[in-house]
């Protein structure tokens, strides 16, 4: 079942774009709390399979496993690798992908995981709770390595400043708690007086969970395995929160769709001769209305981006996932 609290961001809209069919297959590559799985699940007699980096989520469903026994298979993985895993389950092609990008709810509400700067935990980050931590960006990643991936990952204009303070603190001391990097953050950056103004350790934060999880790369590839494992016809309905994973989104389905821009006899197109693989579902994106955002406030930054399978071959999948 989703978790306690846990309310899936424009569940809706996104079972309205992948139209499940009943006997079809569909893929949630970002498993979460498993809110879009049920409601797909509800949606039509189909079956889904579900991906997450994150152990826990994966425990945490198996009581939906059984509840849809038969018609719900729980994969332990990254969505990046998501044609590998859907090709060894023996589950390709599929009628449907869907992504709900970025870290879940649940994971923030979690002290102990250390992505929230809003309760104090140590400073850890991964989903996949393997690898490198946030700690370990902290405090070993050089002054000016650090400011560019504040700047680059949390678009944050006075990412020198954040970086200068931050060295400056772990000399003292290692920092190993959120808290610590919050404080140390916020005093570097003065709070703006607006009374809805951001908390000025979001965009810090944000860049060093993307670097972490190796968010924006993931989302590349997965995209990519998206449009090798869809059946001509299939959907891709994507969610995500802020620009940079919006851009890649936009940009993807752009690149593979009849909407991407043509060349001129001046400017020749790098991409003639590549038949569209997507067909967009609407032109802009889709976004909550105000009544799911009084519910839900996070559903306030998200925007969703679908489109359907043409019956033209995948393009060469790109290693690393940058395109």
């Amino acid at each position: 079942m989703t978790g306690a609290g846990h309310i899936p961001v424009l569940v809706d809209a996104v079972v309205d774009a992948l139209a499940p069919k009943a006997g079809g297959t569909y893929v949630d590559g970002t498993f979460g709390a498993g809110g879009y799985t049920r409601a797909l699940l509800d949606a039509a007699d189909c079956s889904v399979l579900g991906i997450d980096r994150d152990p826990d989520a994966i425990d945490r469903g198996r009581e939906l496993e059984r509840r849809y026994a038969g018609r719900l298979s729980l994969l332990h993985g990254r969505f990046g690798d998501l044609a590998d895993l859907v090709h060894d389950a023996g589950a390709d092609p599929v009628d449907g992908v869907t992504f709900d990008v970025g870290v879940s709810s649940m994971q923030i509400d979690q002290a102990g995981r250390g992505f929230s700067f809003r309760q104090d935990g140590p400073l850890d980050m991964r989903m996949s709770q393997a690898g490198r931590s946030a700690a370990d960006i902290v405090n070993e990643l050089p002054e000016r390595e650090l400011a560019d991936l504040i700047y680059e990952y949390g678009e944050e204009r006075r990412s020198r400043r954040v970086a200068r303070a931050i060295v400056a603190a772990r000399a003292d001391a290692p920092i190993t708690r959120t808290g610590r990097l919050a404080e140390i953050v916020r005093a570097a950056i003065p709070a703006s007086p607006k009374a809805d103004a951001i908390d000025p350790a979001t965009r810090t934060f944000q860049a060093i969970r993307i670097a972490v999880n190796e968010e924006l790369d993931e989302l590349a590839r997965g995209l990519d395995g998206a449009e090798a494992v869809l059946a001509p016809g299939g959907r891709l309905a994507v969610v995500s929160f802020h620009s940079l994973e919006d851009r890649i989104v936009k940009t993807f389905l752009r690149e593979r769709s009849d909407t991407a821009p043509r060349g001129s006899r001046h400017l020749p197109d790098p991409g003639a001769g590549m038949a569209p693989t997507f067909k967009l579902l609407f032109r802009r994106p889709v976004t909550a209305g105000d009544d799911e955002i009084r519910l839900n406030p996070r559903a306030r930054s998200a925007r969703l981006r679908a489109a359907e399978r043409t019956d033209r071959p995948a393009r060469a999948r790109v290693e690393g996932g940058r395109h």
